[in-house]
């Protein structure tokens, strides 16, 4: 390395502030902000296809769900706050209040 820093400790200085400063948004919300905690969940669905000969494409022919929506493991707040489990985010709602 040319200005002799660890990189190794680079990152694990880079993480720790990152750490500190996702849990002081926690901790601390914005006042002036709104607040609303939102998730993204997948579920997923088999699809079949028919071929259609004479437009040579698949056309959507049925469609079954295979699992159930589940709530996301982890969640963001519309403040910007992100990366939140269901514990921080509601200590992050408190807060808010």
């Amino acid at each position: 390395m040319a200005d002799g820093r660890d990189p190794e400790a680079t990152l694990e200085e880079w993480k720790e502030s990152m750490q500190a400063e996702h849990a002081e948004a926690i901790e601390n919300p914005d006042p002036e902000e709104a607040h609303e905690i939102e998730g993204v969940a997948q579920v997923s669905y088999r699809v079949t296809f028919e071929y259609d000969e004479e437009n040579e494409v698949l056309v959507r022919d049925e469609r079954e769900q295979v699992d159930e929506l589940n709530d996301p493991e982890l969640l963001s707040c519309a403040c910007g706050v992100r990366g939140m489990t269901h514990e921080e985010a509601l200590t992050h709602l408190r807060n808010a209040r």
